[in-house]
């Protein structure tokens, strides 16, 4: 098998759980996790007969505010529609969703490499209900009547605002793709429209692979979906193993079949689950209990100014204002209670203390001091003693250095050839010999002077 000779094509669907206070068409709290099972329902979002949905002004809001973060266009009409399939976590037998008509189109992302990610669509749905599976009574603490197994459903997911974004088949490597969601993770968090906790299945990725022979230029006939991956890496893991598995069917001239697969965790491979359906299959119609959304191009104006700083704008700020280096910016920016934390933390050290942006930027990302329950004053107060450092006499600091450059010829040389990285075990020795903390950067600095 020489998957080489194939190149593959990839595309993604994102589902982004907003953090409304309420569900998507009902005022049923969204705030459903871990909570007693069917205890946030009512009779919308358990699809009793008569039940009308009321759609959710904010969530729709903030679909339209993902939209244009990811540079989409925002048609001034849109509408929702019935997605028609029968599932037991589905109680109506359709779901609300958008077809042809929706919120945000021909959007883009960039990545590191300079490669453009089409956006085709950012839409607004609605989330289904939960389905819990016991199998067998070995499994279980309840007994059914044939000792076989049975599943429940949770209705408290029923109806929880939900966003799909979904890409052009533009990605060729798993890299290119955890690149992608570790942007969209941060964009969807900094724009506070979502926690995207993946273990809370907040975020859920849903890659699509197939592969083409090299220099074809038409796209596969096929596609495989890999559904409701809640993890970066398994994605990664996903991607890989098929494309591996896709290479060896088409080695023997055989097509792979279009269908959805899932991802077993334990085994880092995919398993079959269904046939891939066509849109025609969910014989999707315009939702009659909703009317269509026509968009006023001055509210849609309010709504983008008011939209918060994204990662890049807030990255380069840190790195301008603050001159710490891109790496520790692009950490900071990523945990937003770390990013409200660090700016006034930063400010106080150094007006207070002396102690440098940078210091107080690696003390938080690399000792993980707590942040979340410490005002700003003591946080800056307990970094400038950690940091502390003493004086030295500089005759007994040059003795030292001495005989640590003396006793440690290897790394001597290591440095000398061009090991640079050596320099820090011999500021260790250095700072071991002397019994107290100094300043790194001093030590360092007579270090080199005397190996020149």
């Amino acid at each position: 098998m020489d998957s080489k000779k194939y190149q593959p094509v990839i595309g993604l669907e994102v589902h982004v759980e907003l953090k409304t206070k309420s569900k998507m068409f009902c005022g049923c709290s969204a705030d459903y996790f871990g909570q007693k099972p069917n205890t946030h329902t009512c009779p919308v979002c358990l699809g009793l007969p008569g039940a009308l949905p009321v759609p959710n002004k904010k969530a729709i809001e903030w679909c339209v505010m993902i939209g244009m973060a990811l540079n989409c266009e925002i048609p001034l009409f849109s509408k929702f529609d019935r997605k028609n399939y029968f599932y037991p976590d589905l109680a109506k037998g359709y779901q609300i969703s958008q077809y042809d008509q929706p919120f945000c189109l021909k959007g883009s992302i960039k990545l590191s490499n300079g490669k453009t990610i089409g956006i085709t669509r950012v839409h607004m749905e609605e989330d289904t209900a939960k389905l819990i599976h016991q199998f067998g009574t070995q499994n279980s603490k309840l007994k059914t009547q044939n000792d076989e197994g049975y599943s429940l459903i949770d209705f408290n997911r029923s109806g929880v605002p939900l966003v799909e974004i979904v890409t052009e088949p533009n990605f060729e490597t798993a890299e290119e793709v955890k690149e992608y969601l570790r942007k969209l993770h941060q964009l969807v968090r900094a724009l506070g429209v979502s926690n995207a906790d993946m273990e809370k299945g907040d975020m859920r990725l849903e890659p699509n692979i197939s592969l083409k022979r090299e220099g074809q230029i038409d796209l596969p006939s096929y596609k495989v979906e890999v559904k409701n991956i809640n993890s970066f890496n398994f994605v990664g893991k996903a991607i890989e193993f098929e494309i591996k598995r896709q290479a060896e069917i088409l080695d023997k001239g055989e097509k792979p079949t279009q269908e959805t697969r899932g991802f077993n965790e334990a085994k880092n491979s995919t398993v079959s689950q269904r046939s891939k359906e066509e849109a025609h299959d969910y014989r999707y119609f315009p939702e009659p209990d909703i009317p269509p959304f026509r968009w006023n191009q001055e509210y849609l104006d309010k709504l983008r100014a008011s939209m918060p700083k994204l990662t890049e704008e807030k990255q380069q700020e840190l790195i301008n204002k603050y001159n710490i280096n891109p790496v520790s910016a692009a950490t900071i920016v990523y945990n937003p209670d770390l990013y409200r934390t660090f700016a006034s933390t930063a400010s106080i050290g150094q007006e207070a203390f002396g102690t440098a942006y940078e210091v107080t930027a690696n003390m938080l990302i690399n000792k993980k001091l707590p942040y979340i329950e410490v005002s700003s004053e003591e946080l800056a107060k307990n970094i400038a003693n950690l940091t502390k450092v003493s004086n030295i006499d500089d005759n007994k600091l040059e003795k030292i250095i001495d005989e640590v450059i003396l006793e440690n010829e290897k790394a001597v040389e290591d440095y000398k050839n061009g090991k640079e990285t050596v320099i820090m075990f011999l500021i260790g020795l250095v700072m071991k010999k002397a019994q107290q903390k100094l300043d790194a950067q001093m030590v360092k600095e007579k270090i080199i002077q005397k190996l020149k």
